[in-house]
């Protein structure tokens, strides 16, 4: 039995790695050393009752990045909501005064012979009226001429 202790001891310090089991443990810490997105902000426009629209956008570089964002006003579409209201409250001249700063509707009101109101005139004095002031009317009107070119006002 002797014989079979020193013989386990032999082999073990002759073998130590048969014996005991050897780990080749690696371990490593994963760093994430990529550059911040620049977003986009969202510009929210809820209210669909809104003249305004929005628009955003965002560039990033692997220095600098940049995000913005923008609201856009629709002036017609005002135009239309203030002659909508206008109208609402009973105020009819007004309401077409205000569309006539509109050169198509200023045109078209013409052609139609119904010339857009002119300080407070309406019909055949407010056609008048635009005729001795041309400069009045909106500046890329086809039916009064400005004053000083070779085509006349509309008779």
């Amino acid at each position: 039995m002797r014989f079979l202790r020193i013989s386990l001891v032999v082999f073990l310090a002759a073998f130590p790695s048969i014996a005991f089991a050897e780990t080749n443990t690696v371990s490593s810490t994963v760093v994430d050393k990529s550059v911040p997105t620049a977003s986009a902000p969202s510009v929210m426009i809820n209210n669909s009752d809104v003249c305004k629209s929005a628009a955003s956008a965002a560039i990033q570089t692997q220095i600098l990045g940049f995000a913005s964002g923008i609201t856009v006003t629709d002036k017609n579409c005002e135009r239309l909501k203030l002659s909508r209201a206008l109208y609402a409250m009973g105020m009819k001249v007004a309401a077409i005064a205000s569309l006539c700063q509109d050169v198509r509707v200023f045109d078209a009101m013409m052609m139609a012979g119904t010339p857009c109101p002119f300080r407070g005139q309406i019909g055949d004095e407010a056609k008048s009226g635009w005729q001795e002031n041309p400069d009045m009317a909106p500046s890329d009107s086809q039916m009064v001429k400005k004053k000083g070119t070779e085509e006349e006002s509309l008779k």
